[in-house]
């Protein structure tokens, strides 16, 4: 086993999701109650890349079809801000706020050709909608598809190309 040290996030960060209209909202006031934990990686960077990619797509073995229902946080029904923070908590020990918007104003932004795993990435599906997933690398994410429900697209496809925000590093 190889030998661990804790670091801040860095490398782990959540692609996106699906559309939604916000992803369900709380208060920008309780922001101030996330706070990002740490989470053990390993020293090498490449072995801490292979860890949170195995880590995502056994997220996406559990939760894969789980339907898309606004406000969901379970098998029953999840979306997107919802699905990326239980995977930000139960895969990789950091809590996140429940909203997309308020994911969206943490971490640090990066551009698209800088992604690695576990980075957010963001969409404007609407004039006021945000959509989040997780990258997982070779340009694909891993979110909630209100069509798909739990899937993994790319980010090179024309839909999600013309929907494209931004992406964070936490």
């Amino acid at each position: 086993m190889p030998q661990t040290k804790t670091i801040s996030i860095g490398l782990v960060s959540i692609l996106f999701a699906f559309l939604i209209s916000g992803c369900v909202s709380v208060s920008d006031k309780n922001m101030q109650n996330y706070r990002l934990k740490s989470v053990p990686l390993t020293k090498n960077t490449q072995t801490q890349a292979s860890s949170v990619i195995y880590e995502l797509y056994q997220q996406h073995r559990e939760w894969q079809g789980v339907r898309y229902r606004l406000g969901g946080q379970s098998k029953v029904g999840v979306d997107c801000s919802g699905f990326v923070q239980l995977t930000y908590q139960s895969k990789l020990g950091v809590y996140l706020p429940r909203t997309a918007k308020q994911q969206s104003k943490l971490g640090t932004k990066i551009q698209k050709r800088e992604l690695e795993a576990g980075d957010l990435v963001f969409f404007r599906t609407g004039p006021t909608s945000k959509h989040v997933g997780i990258y997982l690398e070779k340009n694909k994410f891993l979110h909630v598809s209100q069509r798909k429900g739990v899937t993994i697209s790319r980010l090179d496809n024309v839909y999600w190309q013309s929907k494209y925000w931004k992406s964070v590093r936490l």
